[in-house]
């Protein structure tokens, strides 16, 4: 077995080195980038300025000017034109863009490799402590959401499974599809109206993870304040996420109890509560188990942005997407490459979780 981790170790590493790669090629193929954005900025502010000092006439004449200027500039781009190149020059110094992309992307991959993400080109920190100022929130979201998911679908998927075709089986269906009709922020948006001040009762905080008095509570009451603040969008993500994994569970368990071994097993005499928990159930797990590195960082990761706008939480999600939409890239490879990297660790974790559920699993005997 440690022949197996040392190998799936190794691979973590080149993996990593192709992700990164792919995804910085895709975004030096992308249109615009974080100088043409500052570029704009500076454009447009200077067109706003010279309008409120001369007037229409004079903004326009300013644009005309610009225009004819970048005219002449073959190797600017369209936000660059009416711009100083000596400015513009200064600009891709300053993000780091007066280096060839070969040389950027192995100066970024070596700082990695010692956990140095940079510094975001907005907001003039280093990355990393941005992400573990946001870390709290998401972690929070995440971790209960996951927890909760898997509470509530593996007994209710081995429920619907032994009960499969009965009206329990039929009720918790709906449940079930409601759960894959409405996503997750609608169902947030719903928990708001009805839950948080919308149009019926006001029982829930709308925004934060603690009220503003926090600081000032005993421990037992700031608990109680932390889980009337997380109520709402943990609810709303659990909603959204327990169908799949509830209906998984199901169809692995009705998979596994019409297989030979189980009518064996009863035939032997064996109860059947024995054969359905201590046959049944491991095998079934293993599907269940396997899904688990996908689900977690898609709810740790991704499924919570928009919950996180609608309730105004700073985590994570909000702090990838403000930097897909500002171009702010030390931020965006910083996260993915953490993301990835997080990715193929659990990946390594559900191997191991695999030879725990069912000892005959030996992926040194299959390798080899």
């Amino acid at each position: 077995m440690l022949g197996y981790l040392a190998r799936r170790l190794l691979l973590v590493v080149p993996t990593l080195f192709g992700i990164m790669l792919a995804n910085f090629v895709i975004v030096q193929a992308a249109p615009g980038g974080p100088v043409d954005l500052m570029l704009a900025k500076i454009r447009g502010a200077t067109i706003q300025a010279t309008a409120r000092v001369g007037g229409t006439g004079g903004g326009e004449a300013a644009g005309g000017g610009a225009r004819g200027t970048g005219g002449g500039e073959d190797g600017l781009s369209r936000a660059a034109r009416g711009i100083d190149p000596e400015l513009v020059r200064q600009l891709e110094k300053q993000f780091g863009f007066d280096k060839p992309a070969w040389q950027r992307f192995l100066h970024m991959m070596r700082s990695y490799m010692v956990f140095d993400l940079g510094t975001s080109f907005y907001r003039d920190r280093p990355v990393l402590g941005l992400m573990l100022e946001k870390l709290p929130v998401s972690i929070t979201l995440g971790l209960w959401t996951t927890l909760l998911v898997y509470l509530i679908s593996i007994p209710l998927g081995v429920a619907k499974a032994v009960r499969d075709g009965t009206r329990f089986d039929v009720w918790t269906s709906v449940a079930v599809i409601v759960g894959y009709a409405i996503p997750g922020f609608l169902f947030a948006i719903l928990l708001i109206v009805l839950f948080a001040g919308g149009s019926f009762a006001q029982w829930f905080p709308l925004r934060g993870l603690s009220s503003d008095t926090w600081a000032l509570m005993s421990w037992p009451a700031r608990a109680v304040d932390y889980l009337w603040h997380i109520a709402l969008p943990v609810t709303a993500l659990v909603v959204s996420g327990f169908a799949g994994l509830a209906m998984l569970t199901k169809n692995s368990f009705l998979d596994e109890i019409n297989k030979q071994y189980v009518a064996t097993a009863r035939a032997k005499g064996l109860s059947r509560s024995r054969v359905l928990y201590g046959h049944v159930f491991r095998n079934a797990m293993l599907i269940v188990v396997a899904g688990f590195p996908g689900a977690f960082v898609a709810i740790f990761f991704a499924g919570e942005l928009l919950i996180e706008v609608i309730f105004s939480l700073n985590g994570l999600g909000l702090l990838g997407f403000e930097a897909a939409v500002n171009r702010d890239y030390p931020v965006m490879f910083g996260t993915l490459y953490l993301y990835t990297l997080i990715g193929l660790l659990l990946n390594i974790v559900t191997d191991l979780a695999y030879t725990v559920i069912d000892p005959r699993i030996d992926f040194e005997r299959r390798d080899a």
